[in-house]
């Protein structure tokens, strides 16, 4: 593997690490791109030769037997990732939700207890609340942030306190330091954060003693909405876990969305530089806007979470999330005003992208649930791509003013 080109006792990756951190040298036929592996299966050269292999023998560590176990092209994406999180390994999978819910099955049994901060990505708060639930593994809600609440829900049958940092939709920091603090006095807990809103370019929550980080490789890891995928770095020996669970599980990464995550990785550095400077401008922009009810973004003093985020953050991501006044019909009318942002779900694209959470992400809940989960009818959410950062200003200035 070719040797990290820069200092990793740091608590971010720089557009170098991005480029070339955890890179294979040289590489089969000298290209300087990496290849695509698209087989299902790996041969052997007789009996003997895989007899070697089974027992663990065999002298080459990276060799395959089956493509539900590993390839070659994924097995260089998680060791570039796992570089530039400053960590020892990294296993991938089919998709962000993959990665997630691998990690609960591997590392939670009946009888065992999760901790999940709130303000969360709604599939895994429907995976630990409804899913886990029925095999078992009970569960404890606590508000975003909030360290206090998270001293008194850990139980003796803890296992795993999930989090993200920043959250979505609301963009809630957790003080990584103060967690890990916390969890550390009970061995036998471990930590998952979702780090995918931050990336490695913002923060590397390892530095801080997280245990495992998850990254949806669909969003600013691949960065061009034209791939799913999911990582999930840490210690080797609790990676070995998950990847032996992703073996009898399936969720694998298939090898070209493999090559496509590891060639958006190439530019993350530069994309995620440009994508901060813009969603910073525009959270600005709209901090004081007659129209705008709240903004939601840790680079702006008014966030409940912004003197964590300068704590451990080199910048405070793409994504804004802002509250208009006038309720759900009138947050509609913004949305549908945008010329330049394209109405999708996902984030962390080349292309700007909103949403209004109540009637996509959250489409199915009544006012009143959508009132118990924390999602008010009036929010946006708006994930800024790379295009020139006046223009997504005045595009979402532009929309208010209609």
């Amino acid at each position: 593997m070719k040797p990290p080109v820069s200092d990793q006792k740091k608590t971010h990756a720089r557009s170098t690490d991005t480029v070339h951190a955890g890179e294979v040298r040289p590489r089969p036929h000298h290209t300087l791109v990496q290849s695509i592996a698209q087989t299902a299966t790996f041969t052997f050269e007789n009996t003997a030769d895989l007899e070697q292999y089974m027992r663990g023998e065999d002298k080459d560590p990276e060799r395959e037997e089956y493509g539900r176990y590993g390839n070659p092209t994924v097995r260089e994406l998680e060791l570039r990732v796992a570089a530039l999180d400053a960590t020892e390994d990294g296993v991938a999978f089919a998709s962000g939700m993959a990665a997630v819910s691998t990690a609960l099955l591997a590392l939670t049994k009946t009888g065992e207890h999760v901790v999940l901060f709130s303000d969360c990505y709604r599939r895994t708060r429907q995976l630990v609340s409804k899913l886990l639930s029925r095999f078992g593994v009970e569960h404890t809600l606590i508000p975003a942030g909030d360290l206090g609440a998270l001293e008194a829900a850990l139980q003796p049958n803890t296992r795993v306190v999930v989090g993200e940092s920043p959250t979505n939709p609301y963009l809630y920091c957790l003080d990584l330091e103060k967690l890990v603090t916390i969890v550390k006095r009970r061995p036998k807990v471990k930590t998952l954060v979702d780090s995918t809103f931050a990336t490695s370019v913002n923060c590397r929550p390892h530095e801080f003693g997280v245990d495992l980080v998850v990254h949806s490789a669909t969003k600013y890891l691949g960065g061009h909405n034209d791939v799913l995928g999911g990582l999930v770095t840490g210690p080797a020996h609790l990676v070995s876990l998950l990847r032996d669970a992703r073996g009898v599980l399936g969720s694998v990464l298939d090898p070209h969305a493999a090559f496509l995550i590891a060639r958006g990785i190439k530019t993350l550095g530069v994309r995620v530089e440009r994508q901060n400077a813009t969603a910073l401008a525009v959270a600005r922009a709209l901090e004081n806007h007659p129209k705008i009810e709240r903004v939601y973004y840790p680079g702006l003093v008014g966030h409940p979470s912004h003197a964590v985020a300068v704590k451990q953050m080199r910048g405070f991501g793409g994504v804004v999330s802002f509250q208009v006044k006038g309720g759900r019909a009138a947050a509609g009318r913004v949305v549908d005003a945008c010329r330049l942002a394209t109405i999708a779900a996902s984030l962390g694209g080349v292309e700007t992208l909103i949403e209004q959470p109540s009637i996509m992400s959250y489409f199915e809940l009544s006012p009143e649930e959508l009132k118990a989960v924390g999602i008010d009818p009036a929010l946006i959410r708006l994930s800024v791509g790379i295009e020139d950062t006046d223009d997504v200003v005045r595009d979402v200035l532009n929309a208010l003013a209609e």
